[in-house]
């Protein structure tokens, strides 16, 4: 399986913290108190997206993944 890379937005908000938005992945959002939990859990939220699409069984899981359509 390759790697792939998700582009993220981070929008540090005024009550503290940075609010992440996945953008290619509708409604996969997170949070973390600095840029760099806020990475990490970006990154958590994003295997968990996919894990999900898995598990109700999507196809696209696969494209998402970076798994051969074969």
């Amino acid at each position: 399986m390759q790697q792939l890379t998700y582009k993220i937005h981070l929008h540090k908000e005024e009550e503290g913290g940075y609010t992440v938005i996945v953008p290619a992945l509708p409604g996969c959002i997170t949070w973390g108190e600095d840029i760099e939990q806020a990475t990490a859990m970006a990154r958590e939220a994003i295997e968990g997206y996919i894990a999900t699409l898995k598990d109700m069984g999507e196809p696209r899981y696969k494209w998402l993944a970076g798994t051969p359509n074969h």
